[in-house]
């Protein structure tokens, strides 16, 4: 398999680790795209693929293509490569926000993948959601799925616009995560702790309360209400949380998140 990733920041770098870890592809075999003369250097250096730029024949003819420039700078990128990727047989983008129809018409192709990857994706821990135009074959999306889980867990949406709730929720999410965990981190120092201390009783506990999450039967409600015994100390923090409507407001925030993703894909 002939493998080309158009643009190689922190996500381009991680899906072509990824590639090579699992034995998608050979370094012979995958194209690094980068025309920043600086960074086709520290490419090189790393020796993971071979590195070469938007107009060079040799990433024609690839299997897959990933596409993953700033979306800010795809119409001019997209414009150097069309000619090459006119016949291409898949296209992933895992650019935030631009739709497949934009996609379809300034690359002239329409196999394509429009994906949804997040930051974990650097640990093989991401989640990525994805979607895909019309013309692309089902053993294509199979392929695609295998590819994208070389990151983490994949998961396909028929409806296009729900990735956009996609990039509010999982997307984004990793970010709400280290906002609660900073700022218990936080209220931990002010009761008194030493900024260590506090860093490993909050880890410990989002670690230890993840994997208790993932490993029963139980709801969300229930794990809560074994936690918060009546009268307690949790059940004071959590009507604190209810009367500020922390809740509540968590929900605005990502369905503000959500909205935003939309205003960006026009």
């Amino acid at each position: 398999m002939k493998i080309t990733i158009v643009g190689c920041g922190n996500m381009g770098l991680i899906f072509a680790h990824a590639l090579l870890k699992y034995n998608i592809v050979s370094k012979e075999n995958l194209f690094l795209v980068e025309k920043n003369e600086q960074r086709q250097q520290e490419l090189m250096k790393l020796d993971i693929g071979q590195v070469t730029v938007t107009n060079d024949s040799k990433i024609a003819n690839s299997d897959i293509y990933i596409i993953a420039v700033k979306p800010q700078d795809f119409e001019k990128v997209a414009a150097e490569i069309k000619s090459l990727l006119q016949s291409a047989k898949c296209i992933i983008s895992i650019m935030a926000g631009v739709k497949i129809s934009r996609i379809e018409s300034l690359l002239n192709n329409k196999n394509i993948v429009r994906a949804m990857p997040n930051s974990p994706a650097e640990l093989g821990m991401g989640m990525t959601g994805f979607t895909a135009s019309s013309a692309l074959p089902v053993e294509q999306i199979h392929k695609v799925e295998n590819l994208l889980a070389t990151t983490g867990r994949a998961v396909f949406f028929e409806n296009e616009d729900l990735i956009d709730a996609c990039t509010a929720i999982s997307g984004s999410g990793p970010a709400y995560f280290f906002y609660i965990i900073k700022n218990m981190i936080e209220a931990g120092i002010k009761l008194g702790l030493d900024e260590s201390t506090a860093t490993i009783l909050v880890k410990q506990t989002m670690l230890g309360s993840f994997h208790l999450m993932n490993s029963t039967d139980k709801s969300l409600d229930e794990l809560i209400k074994a936690v918060a015994s009546k009268g307690g100390t949790t059940e004071a923090a959590l009507s604190s949380f209810n009367e500020s409507q922390v809740g509540d407001n968590i929900q605005k925030g990502v369905v503000k998140a959500r909205d935003r993703a939309r205003e960006l894909s026009k």
